[in-house]
């Protein structure tokens, strides 16, 4: 006799089909079968599904006035200024151009209290000559703020958020021109002023040290322009922060010695009318023949040579058109696609 399809022992399920009991252990019947508690909040969320839901976390339409391009190119020349003194960052970031600051003012307080003791008539060295004076320093402080105004932003990229709206690469690059040029400025400026101020308090002549120091400071403008004009498009070329502090010290001090030792050669071999033209080929003798020439110094060239009418206007010439050129090229970097 065949087995009764509608019974069977709830352990093994219904023997027919193979299946295990659905139904209630205690009845075997496969047609009870009991639902499945929810989980806790189960039943609510299955209420719940299908319906939308509305979340009001508070977001309101801005209303406040639109500060434009000009305010993000103030905003980004005073972070750029700040941090090239390390301002706003670490105490570590702080120590080198800090140290760097006071080796190129001390030096210039010095000069004050010599022609205080020997009772001088004027400084030992010029205003313009001071600066010139400074150059390795001052190139290995232009090589630790170029890069950290410039490439740290390449390294991390992070220039697509200060080229979205409403600043303009062209906003982005005068900012960090202008910023590179102001830290080199106040650099460079302070020494200045400290010499002119204890130059009055020795009392030196008053006209003529007020001339030197307003000539001072135009050199310092010039050599600012020039020099940060330089190191921005070196450090804009290489996101690594160690490649572009070596190419702004090679850029900046291997060619002011190199051609002060060829200006040398040239005089010892009686051809000391190439010494002007040779002052040429780096920054630093270039803006030497320039405010030997136009601003009262002293020449730093070999047997103190100064120049001649026709090389005093190429010098200018040349001058801006280095600043142009170089300003040009930092354009034609931020152009590229991909920064």
């Amino acid at each position: 006799m065949s087995p009764d399809r509608t019974t069977g022992n709830p352990a093994t399920g219904n023997p027919a089909t193979g299946h295990p009991a659905t139904g209630h252990p205690a009845t075997g019947n496969p047609t009870a079968a009991q639902p499945t508690a929810p989980a806790h909040g189960g039943a609510a969320t299955a209420e719940r599904r299908g319906q939308d839901v509305i979340h009001n976390i508070g977001y309101r339409g801005y209303e406040g006035p639109r500060l434009g391009r000009s305010y993000a190119r103030r905003a980004l020349f005073t972070q750029s200024l700040r941090g090239s003194y390390g301002l706003g960052r670490s105490a570590k970031s702080k120590v080198l151009p800090m140290l760097l600051f006071a080796a190129v003012c001390v030096p210039a307080a010095i000069l004050v209290a010599v022609a205080a003791l020997t009772k001088a008539k004027e400084l030992e060295a010029g205003y313009a000559e001071y600066v010139l004076l400074m150059q390795p320093l001052l190139g290995i402080y232009l090589a630790a703020a170029a890069p950290q105004a410039i490439s740290m932003d390449l390294r991390f990229k992070t220039t697509p958020l200060y080229f979205s709206r409403p600043m303009e690469r062209s906003d982005y690059v005068a900012a960090k021109y202008a910023a590179l040029s102001a830290a080199l400025f106040l650099f460079t400026a302070v020494p200045v002023l400290i010499m002119y101020v204890g130059a009055l308090l020795v009392k030196l002549d008053f006209s003529g040290q007020t001339k030197g120091a307003a000539q001072g400071l135009v050199f310092c403008a010039l050599f600012a322009l020039l020099h940060a004009a330089i190191a921005a498009w070196i450090a804009a070329l290489t996101p690594r922060r160690g490649f572009g502090i070596a190419a702004i010290i090679v850029a900046i001090t291997v060619p002011y010695f190199l051609i002060t030792a060829l200006q040398g050669i040239a005089l010892t071999s009686d051809n000391g009318s190439a010494v002007g033209w040779l002052g040429l080929g780096s920054p630093g003798t270039l803006l030497d023949g320039i405010q030997s020439r136009f601003l009262d110094g002293r020449s730093g060239f070999p047997d103190a040579q100064t120049l001649t009418g026709a090389q005093g206007a190429v010098y200018l010439v040349v001058f801006v058109a280095l600043v142009a050129c170089f300003y040009a090229l930092l354009l034609r970097r931020y152009r590229k696609a991909g920064l």
